[in-house]
């Protein structure tokens, strides 16, 4: 449970009937923890602390009573076998290795048995090896001493050891059953467990020979969907509760963690050899604890200041906005006769009259409050009478012709010479079907075209343009005004090719190319427009699937190529409802030849391929 007392909600610590029963870390908040939830009207605990050494207490060290064990029968380092420190030394303490400071056991006592709650270490790296070692040594040192004291023992939680080779997502390779206990940690886990030694694995009870039956899946590998884990969550018991073991199993289809949930069952009675029977609710001691309201072990959440009424929270110091306006809020009667006047105030002026507020309210009276209303805008306030009105001009459907693009130069200062309320227009014949303007002195034999065009003036509603244009046939010359520059000729050209255009329905403008000079131009832009392709990856022989790197860093926004099988892992990256196709790693997948053998290599799951886009893209060019 990562997270720490200060970040700890009600609702969380004390969800409902249910006590909470926390442990967390002495120096890294949020790092590690465990909790425990105990339905207060069932099985209340009779005492409870933190930590596998005793060392951990409360504010108010517990005493003698509230402990669980005599203060002797607590590990005690000098005879503590502890595991070697990389440097080859040996620590001299426990707490000198901070083995017990960050919040991984809770122990609780139910009566009937005493509860180990536990967070095991993981290998995280080879120098985290002796802390882990130790931590199992230390757990093991613990429950030998309850056993001694004749107590009954169920130890759960995450123990971080795949038991057997069955208990490993690779456990079926050659490669890893080879040597599978020749690591520390396996190697005591299988001394502790039954036959060996004191501790049951009771969910692998009922199920002997169950594959899969694992517990944790890496999230970044998305493992959950082809089931590729591990199984390192138990619950363990000692031999004389096997009675009371009615069933147990784990809860794979319940998602929200990496891990999953692991139960068992006891039975409510169970008849003893004597033909006694006994209630599992009186041999827990706790039936008449919780049901007559007695507290809760010291330690447990409901104690804590904060949620037992002792400390004040930052919320006590701080009235509801109700009752603060009520108390400090005088009357409207009230308020009228203590408001000061504000007529003495210097630069202080009536608004709606524009005088001097002096003169309006004599000094030693009190003008009357007036909640000031809001104003009618009128049009003159809003938009000056000398500024043109400015309308949106609706532009007509389909796509913009060439005209568009072209502006006379005219038009912008034609409004300004001319008088409000005249207008001007200009008739000029161009010939159709030209890229270019003719000469007055070419003799050409074409259709033309005649456009008005009208100049507005700038006291219309918007400054604009008509264009009147009506194809005629004639023989004449190209004219064209002296006094017309270059722009507008321009202008009046694309004008006239776009009328040409919308008449005769043509698409474009450009002469026509020959066939053969079309499918090659054509081909040309296909091959450079055309997405790259995919290449193959190397063990299946399949489109690979491209992706983008968002990680920062030097290659962050290149492309790349990676197995469609192992598609998947990226994708659970980038979006959600991705639609799974290939189960992308399972027992054999393709880790790399660094860290694979080759003659383990399955592949049914994802294979190693990875390229660059920039490599296929210079590949793709040299093949052509």
């Amino acid at each position: 449970m990562k997270t720490s007392r200060s970040q700890l909600e009600r609702s969380v610590a004390l969800p409902g009937a249910f006590d909470g029963f926390f442990s967390f870390p002495v120096a890294k908040g949020g790092y590690s923890g465990v909790a425990v939830y105990s339905n207060s009207q069932a099985c209340t605990p009779l005492k409870a602390e933190e930590g596998l050494t005793g060392a951990i207490q409360p504010k108010q060290p517990l005493t003698a009573s509230e402990r669980i064990s005599p203060l002797l029968d607590y590990p005690n380092p000098e005879d503590f076998d502890f595991y070697l420190e990389d440097d080859g030394t040996t620590p001299s303490s426990f707490e000198s290795i901070r083995l017990d400071q960050e919040g991984r056991a809770l122990v609780m006592d139910y009566g009937l048995f005493v509860l180990v709650n536990v967070y095991c270490p993981a290998e995280t790296s080879e120098s985290r090896l002796p802390f882990k070692v130790n931590f199992h040594r230390l757990l093991e040192k613990r429950v030998e001493a309850l056993i001694k004291e004749g107590r009954e023992v169920i130890v759960l939680g995450d123990i971080n050891i795949a038991a057997t080779p069955l208990d490993h997502g690779e456990g079926s390779l050659a490669s890893r059953q080879i040597g599978f206990y020749e690591h520390p940690a396996r190697a005591w886990f299988k001394a502790w467990l039954s036959p060996e030694g004191p501790m049951i694995d009771a969910v692998r009870k009922f199920h002997p020979d169950r594959e899969g039956m694992y517990t944790c899946w890496s999230v970044l590998l998305s493992a959950r969907d082809s089931n590729y884990g591990s199984r390192i969550d138990y619950i363990l018991i000692t031999k004389g509760l096997l009675p009371w073991l009615k069933f147990g199993d784990i809860q794979a289809d319940v998602r929200g963690s990496d891990h999953c949930p692991v139960y068992i069952d006891l039975h409510d009675s169970i008849t003893l050899t004597s033909g006694q029977t006994v209630a599992l609710a009186d041999a827990m001691q706790s039936a008449d604890r919780g049901s007559s309201g007695l507290a809760a072990p010291r330690i447990c959440a409901r104690q804590w200041d904060e949620f037992s009424g002792k400390q004040k929270l930052l919320s006590n110091f701080f009235q509801k906005k109700a009752e603060l306006k009520a108390e400090t809020t005088p009357s409207p009667e009230s308020s009228l006769e203590s408001e000061p006047s504000l007529g003495n105030i210097p630069g202080r002026s009536d608004q709606r009259g524009g005088g001097d507020s002096r003169a309006t309210t004599p000094v030693g009276e009190t003008a009357p409050r007036k909640r000031k209303q809001p104003q009618p805008a009128s049009p003159e306030s809003v938009t000056p009478p000398d500024r043109p009105k400015l309308t949106k001009k609706k532009r007509s459907g389909g796509q913009a012709t060439i005209a568009s693009f072209f502006k006379s130069s005219d038009m912008s200062s034609g409004s300004k010479s001319r008088p409000n309320g005249s207008s001007s227009s200009k008739r000029i014949q161009i010939k159709s079907g030209s890229g270019v303007l003719p000469s007055s002195k070419q003799t050409d034999r074409v259709s033309q075209v005649s456009i008005d065009v009208l100049h507005i003036s700038s006291d219309e509603d918007a400054p604009s343009m008509t264009e009147k244009s009506q194809e005629r046939r004639s023989e004449s010359e190209f004219t064209m005004p002296a006094d017309s520059g270059q722009v507008e000729a321009d202008y009046l050209l694309a004008c006239s090719l776009a009328e040409h255009e919308k008449r005769e329905g043509g698409d474009n403008l450009t002469p026509p190319l020959s066939s053969k000079q079309g499918s090659y131009d054509h081909q040309q832009w296909k091959n450079l427009l055309a997405p790259l392709q995919p290449p193959l990856c190397a063990v299946h022989k399949e489109p690979t699937k491209q992706f983008v790197v968002n990680k920062p860093g030097p290659n962050k926004g290149k492309n790349f190529y990676v197995c469609s099988r192992q598609a998947t892992v990226y994708n659970r990256w980038q979006c959600a409802n991705i639609n799974h196709v290939y189960r992308p790693v399972g027992p054999g997948y393709d880790k790399g030849r660094t860290q694979r053998l080759r003659e383990e290599v399955n592949p049914q799951f994802r294979c190693d391929f990875f390229k660059w886009a920039s490599d296929v893209r210079k590949e793709s060019n040299r093949q052509e």
